[in-house]
């Protein structure tokens, strides 16, 4: 009993902290560690499992609720395994299905929690708007894997990248994630399957209405707390 005790003082003491906390963590994934493995440093991947196993050290203190728990625990052991089948074996095709529907999984679940945090009634703290901010980065998530599975499953569902498994994957589709949630849409990768487009479409738009929701909900929490004050 001791230590589901501590775990929930912990809980209500630093949720907020972690929210910066794990898109600290989110954020040297995307932007520091796919780019180095991109380049060829293979220890970075190891660097990727290690920064997987911290945010899910930090949801477990959020929220500990069974179904998130155990949908982290599986895709931290499907990163591990596809580490150490890369480490000691050539490439396996079915890495990359495995390493997509992993990091889909991660991305709602851990997008559901941090919404659930981010959310919630109390005062809007600085914390609270990077914990929307780690959203924003969870949407690129989401779609870059379910880039990745079109792209394995439809042949030339885009053009500009090639769906193997390569060091260079992970930072190619968070690129094209990134550009179309923005709509820069520099031209380099382009979807042409209609699975492909559709998807795009979609996260374009999301990209567009989000950032405008999200200020909208977080004024109407601040002004909801400041009058029961």
């Amino acid at each position: 009993m001791k230590p589901i005790s501590e775990i929930r003082r912990l809980r209500q003491k630093y949720t907020d902290q972690l929210l910066t906390l794990l898109a600290l963590f989110i954020a040297l994934e995307m932007f520091v560690f796919s780019p180095l493995q991109a380049m060829g440093i293979f220890a970075f991947q190891g660097f990727l499992v290690a920064t997987l196993l911290a945010i899910m050290a930090g949801m477990l203190i959020i929220s500990d609720h069974p179904a998130a728990v155990a949908v982290m625990s599986i895709c931290l052991a499907a990163n591990v395994v596809v580490f150490l089948l890369r480490l000691f074996y050539p490439p396996w095709p079915y890495n990359i299905y495995i390493l997509a529907a992993a990091w889909f999984a991660i991305a709602i679940t851990l997008g559901a929690v941090v919404a659930q945090a981010v959310f919630r009634r109390g005062r809007v703290t600085y914390h609270r708007i990077i914990g929307a901010i780690l959203l924003y980065l969870l949407i690129a998530v989401a779609f870059g894997a379910l880039f990745v599975l079109i792209g394995l499953s439809v042949p030339d569902a885009f053009k500009g990248i090639t769906f193997e498994d390569n060091p260079a994957l992970a930072n190619s589709v968070t690129y094209l994630s990134f550009v179309t949630l923005t709509s820069t849409g520099f031209g380099d990768i382009v979807p042409v399957h209609p699975v492909a487009r559709t998807l795009c479409n979609i996260e374009s738009i999301i990209g567009q209405l989000y950032p405008a929701t999200l200020l909208a909900r977080l004024v109407t929490l601040e002004m909801r707390e400041r009058g029961s004050v």
